[in-house]
């Protein structure tokens, strides 16, 4: 075989692997695809067998997705890291009620939805029983970093991270992204929201107002 005709089936090889890759890829994505639509069916199912709390009152407008169960349980005893990089688990912030919010720079609603997280942080800056705390979940040091300057632009809200970005699985959400979880005083959850959601509305300051006018219960 010349060396022309050895060239010209060589090309037509390669063209054979990439399609069989591409095939084989475009069909791995169409598993995916199907997949997570079964699993967000399945949830959407759950969720609306689940009974709801008192708080489902707020689940309107912007909180339309808001999950608010009967059945509470305690925010996860896992470490994550602040500013300093000292652990801080959120048994610390008993007694105040806490509004969670897991984002990263890589998911674009998060960084969309900031700005009213922002804006809620401010609206009870002189309230001291109240927190927000976003918690970053990008894994790279460059990543984190500039999550940091991101929210350098989004003060007063601190900057909290997780590296190893598990947090996200530890909550009902199981990894959505962005997150956001409402805490009590005694550190359980009382309600969550996955995906984008405007925090600084008047259904997001009703619910807080809520939750803070509630008087503490033993268990």
């Amino acid at each position: 075989m010349s060396g022309s005709r050895k060239a010209v089936w060589a090309v037509v090889g390669a063209v054979v692997v990439v399609s069989t890759i591409a095939g084989a890829g475009g069909m791995a994505m169409s598993l995916y695809a199907n997949h997570r639509q079964k699993a967000q069916v399945e949830q959407a199912a759950t969720a609306a067998a689940t009974p709801k709390s008192d708080l489902a009152r707020f689940a309107v407008g912007p909180l339309a997705a808001l999950s608010t169960p009967i059945e509470t349980k305690t925010a996860p005893e896992y470490a994550f890291r602040d500013r300093t990089g000292t652990a801080v688990r959120f048994s610390a912030f008993e007694g105040k009620v806490v509004v969670v919010n897991l984002w990263a720079m890589w998911c674009a609603p998060c960084k969309a939805e900031m700005p009213t997280l922002q804006a809620l942080a401010k609206a009870y800056e002189a309230n001291e029983d109240l927190v927000v705390l976003p918690i970053n979940v990008d894994a790279t040091p460059e990543a984190a970093a500039e999550a940091r300057r991101f929210l350098d632009d989004h003060v007063p809200l601190p900057f909290y991270s997780d590296i190893r970005f598990q947090l996200p699985f530890e909550f009902p959400g199981k990894g959505a992204m962005p997150q956001t979880i409402i805490l009590d005083r005694q550190g359980r959850i009382r309600a969550t929201m996955a995906g984008e959601a405007d925090w600084s509305s008047q259904q997001a300051r009703a619910l807080i107002d809520a939750v803070l006018a509630e008087e503490p219960k033993s268990e």
